[in-house]
């Protein structure tokens, strides 16, 4: 068997990645333990995790950018096959190097201005040695760029063309100083459509304007960093290692036995089993598509052969694809607690009864549609459903695990998303034996870091756009001249749902939440708005953005699971894209949904 080229390096940097990975699992649960005792793990592990998350960040996106799978809007897919496309390709590849090649110079930069210093990192590891993981992420991204903007040296030289531009502009800043923005713009915008991945668009946009204020990469950089190294971030890739790792073996079987012994008697209860348990797989794979991809195979020919309409069938598993995102641990819900700078508890409490209502509208679709198609039921049977309770017990311990950690053992997220990292590799590997640990723990976790190093690049390179529109006063500007027109806390709030609408049709949640969510947080105390019930609006109307085109990711990924058109996907989800916006007008109407739980706890001024 003939060995293909960079597979000895790929499984190296797989192995590499995923041991920093794994080490992030490790050190929060041993630190909470060692605090039981009053003593110390590792000293500083907080801080060192946090470097940890930098390092998955940046490797994840080198991984991302190897397998052709940094997070692009899907407006390049309606291209014409041919030159066009080719050409398209080039340009995107060139701008997106361009970008990248900025902020390698920025991240040396960065790290050559921290060995003159004598901070330290964990257990005495030199700053500059822990921040080394972002030059070396992003070399291997914008390399990975130009490499895989051609086929030929010859597309690949043009492509290269965008490494040329960014040294010159690192050499010389002054050059874009004072220039007028907005053809630059239009060029990133352009670049971002013809499928430039999306760290690049926002990224671009952010060292643009900064150097025409006269500030170097370096500040992008800087606050790339800040971000990366978040205290509470590193939850983020946890909860996402404990999803894939769910979403290996037969845990989908079990779950789907569970719910269907329970609610199978009911009028489309193979449909309402799709619904909940989709919704309980997407609250840890955080709307990464892992669901449409795990439980495709199961679901779709399991609800055909019991008589459900094809369209419905379709439309049913892309909408459910996204259920979940507003039940705790999801980690929409984590990354506005850390831009929003609430509570993440809050935040997890707010969004139970508004996420099961989601959830339960798209099931009561599903009875109506099991009623009409006259679909048979099974009989309840007590013995069986408590069997399938006992078959499926350690699966449906994880959400008590996270809630019981942070509500009753008090500790951070980051340490309960690790103890569910940790917990859903044991039940996996060593109680059903359904993921052998080595090679294929590896592949998983490498999988992972593949959407995690896609979704966290973005934030990091976001973060520059967001403190360029702080600084620049747009939140201030937008509050005023909202308040100007605007009087009513019901016009508001149609409006702001409109807005996000269009926000989540053309921005991912993860981006918009970056890039949005900061010019939004001043309009909750102006408009006497919880500011946890903002964020359950803000989440629950771009978790709408997965079913509308152009960059809706689960239409693309139902299209390429169920080998369908994108077109007629998106047909099929139309009926329950107006189910959803119902319950999303309730969500946003009814704030007793979000803050009901929380005054009940005492929470609601905290």
């Amino acid at each position: 068997m003939t060995r293909q080229p960079g597979t000895a390096v790929a499984r190296i940097e797989n192995a590499f990645a995923s041991s920093v990975l794994l080490a992030m699992v490790l050190l929060p649960v041993g630190e909470m333990v060692a605090r039981w005792f009053n003593t110390t793990f590792v000293p500083g592990a907080i801080t060192l995790v946090q470097h940890l998350t930098l390092w998955v960040a940046f490797l994840g996106a080198a991984i991302a950018a190897r397998e052709g799978k940094l997070l692009a809007l899907a407006t390049a897919t309606f291209i014409p096959e041919g030159r066009t496309r080719r050409a398209a390709a080039l340009v995107s590849a060139a701008a997106a190097a361009a970008v990248a090649g900025l902020l390698t110079w920025g991240a040396i930069d960065l790290v050559v201005l921290n060995t003159r210093a004598a901070d330290s990192v964990g257990p005495d590891i030199p700053k500059w040695i822990a921040q080394l993981g972002m030059p070396a992420g992003m070399i291997l991204v914008t390399f990975r760029l130009v490499w895989r903007g051609g086929s030929t040296w010859r597309e690949r030289s043009v492509a290269g063309v965008g490494l040329l531009a960014a040294l010159t502009i690192w050499l010389w800043p002054d050059l874009l100083l004072d220039r007028t923005a907005w053809p630059g713009l239009l060029f990133i915008v352009a670049a971002g459509l013809l499928g430039a991945p999306i760290f690049a668009l926002l990224g671009g946009a952010a060292l643009l304007l900064n150097l025409i204020d006269g500030q170097v990469p370096l500040l992008n950089v800087n606050l790339a960093y800040d971000m990366a190294t978040n205290p509470v971030l590193p939850a983020i890739p946890l909860f996402t290692l404990a999803g894939f790792v769910l979403a290996e073996g037969r845990s989908s079987e079990r779950l789907v036995g569970l719910f269907r012994a329970w609610f199978g008697w009911i009028p489309g209860g193979t449909a309402v089993v799709c619904a909940f348990v989709c919704s309980f797989f997407t609250v840890f794979t955080g709307g990464s598509g892992v669901t449409i991809l795990a439980l495709g195979g199961l679901l779709f020919p399991a609800l055909i052969k019991e008589g459900y309409r094809e369209r419905f069938s379709l439309g049913l598993l892309t909408a459910s694809g996204s259920l979940g995102l507003l039940l705790p641990p999801a980690l929409p819900l984590i990354l506005y607690a850390v831009v929003a700078e609430q509570p993440i508890d809050n935040l997890f409490i707010g969004g139970i009864l508004p996420g099961l209502l989601l959830t339960t509208l798209i099931a009561a679709w599903g009875v109506r549609e099991g009623r009409r198609s006259t679909v048979p039921r099974s009989a309840f049977a007590a013995g069986a459903a408590m069997r399938a309770v006992w078959i499926a017990k350690w699966e449906l311990a994880m959400p008590a695990i996270v809630l019981g950690s942070i509500f009753v053992l008090r500790s951070t997220a980051v340490e309960a998303a690790a103890i569910t990292a940790l917990y859903a590799i044991v039940v996996q590997s060593v109680v059903h034996r359904e993921l052998p640990i080595g090679r294929e723990l590896v592949r998983v976790s490498t999988e992972c870091l593949t959407i995690v190093g896609g979704v966290l690049i973005i934030l990091a390179a976001a973060k520059g756009l967001t403190d360029y529109m702080i600084f620049a006063g747009v939140p201030d500007r937008l509050l005023l001249w909202t308040q100007t027109y605007v009087e009513s806390k019901i016009a508001f709030l149609l409006i702001l749902n409109l807005f996000l609408l269009v926000v989540g049709a053309f921005i991912d949640i993860f981006s918009a939440t970056i890039v949005i969510v900061p010019l939004l947080l001043k309009f909750g105390p102006a408009f006497e708005i919880h500011p946890v019930h903002l964020g359950i609006i803000f989440i629950a109307n771009l978790e709408l953005g997965y079913l509308t085109p152009p960059v809706g990711l689960n239409l693309f990924l139902s299209s390429y699971r169920f080998e369908k058109p994108v077109l007629e996907v998106a047909r099929a989800t139309l009926p329950m894209l107006l189910i959803l916006g119902i319950g999303v007008l309730l969500i946003t109407y009814v704030p007793w949904l979000t803050t009901g739980l929380l005054g009940l706890m005492g929470r609601l001024d905290t």
